[in-house]
């Protein structure tokens, strides 16, 4: 049984360590064509991290998720054939124009819609079209999951740590928000927001605005414990953001690299597995569970 780890990478020199400590796909991309991207991943540093990744034997995927205006589309054959100049080994995209030009350009891709992957069908009708492996919607319950794996012939990413995107505007709400009140527009960009929930002070959902808009983020998600879950659904597909978790994040990884491993022996400590991830934890976010674990009648 094949278990594959996608983290997400903000440079070159993290890149290494994430391999290092046991990540079989990075995961990057710039922002005129991928959504929620840190780090400077310009042509050079994607040509960079691939030839890194290849020695090691492991994978880059690049993110070509955005939601595409005429100018990007314009410009996006020149981007595509770069990366396949580059080896990358795939991308993720949802827009139905982006992908009839990665087709084009001959690279793999990962069907990514955002929160419009819902139903096995849907992933059927992509995979008919040369689609890879499909991204899911974060606010589908592990329930669903299981049944659109069940479904479906190809890989399903399941986040199994960090941030999810719960509302994404294209808007500069932020800058908008500080126009409307009479401050420099500057100040928007030099400070980082939270909402609150009403009540719950200790609630932080991030809100974070770059040229794609303005994102509010959730809780850091955790699946630690439904680890075992996973593997007996068949989910063997597990994403890990390091949005939040800066230079944590290679500790992470190794944590949920070791509970793999501890998986596949028969060794797994959930509790022990639970606590460490806590400690590493970033103590201005939470760990939860977000959607996963409800029933798919609580959030219809």
């Amino acid at each position: 049984m094949m278990i594959q780890l996608i983290t997400t990478a903000q440079s070159v020199e993290q890149a290494e360590a994430l391999i290092k400590a046991g990540s079989d796909r990075l995961y990057v991309g710039g922002t005129m064509f991928g959504l929620r991207q840190k780090g400077d991943w310009t042509i050079d540093a994607v040509r960079e991290v691939t030839q890194l990744a290849h020695r090691y034997g492991k994978e880059v995927t690049v993110a070509v998720n955005n939601l595409m205006h005429n100018e990007q589309i314009e410009q996006l054959p020149e981007y595509l054939q770069e990366l396949k100049k580059i080896g990358v080994d795939d991308v993720t995209a949802g827009d139905p124009g982006a992908i009839r030009l990665i087709r084009q350009a001959g690279i793999p891709y990962w069907y990514d819609a955002q929160t419009l992957v819902t139903s096995a069908k849907q992933i059927q009708f992509w995979a008919k079209r040369e689609a890879i492996g499909a991204v899911v919607a974060r606010e589908v319950t592990l329930e669903e999951l299981s049944l659109i794996q069940q479904q479906v012939g190809l890989p399903v990413e399941v986040q199994v740590y960090g941030p999810t995107c719960i509302h994404h505007s294209k808007r500069p709400l932020i800058t908008n928000y500080f126009n409307e009140i009479g401050r420099p527009a500057e100040e928007a960009k030099q400070t980082e927001f939270y909402v609150s929930e009403p009540g719950d002070a200790f609630s932080r959902y991030p809100v974070y605005e770059d040229e794609n808009g303005t994102h509010i983020f959730s809780e850091d998600l955790t699946l630690m414990g439904q680890l075992p879950t996973l593997v007996r659904h068949g989910l063997h597909t597990w994403k890990l953001d390091g949005w939040h978790a800066g230079e944590r994040f290679v500790d992470i990884v190794d944590l949920f690299n070791r509970a793999r491993a501890n998986l596949l022996n028969g060794q797994f400590d959930r509790q022990a597995m639970e606590t460490r991830l806590a400690e590493l934890q970033p103590d201005t976010f939470r760990l939860g569970t977000g959607l996963m674990l409800r029933k798919p009648d609580e959030i219809k």
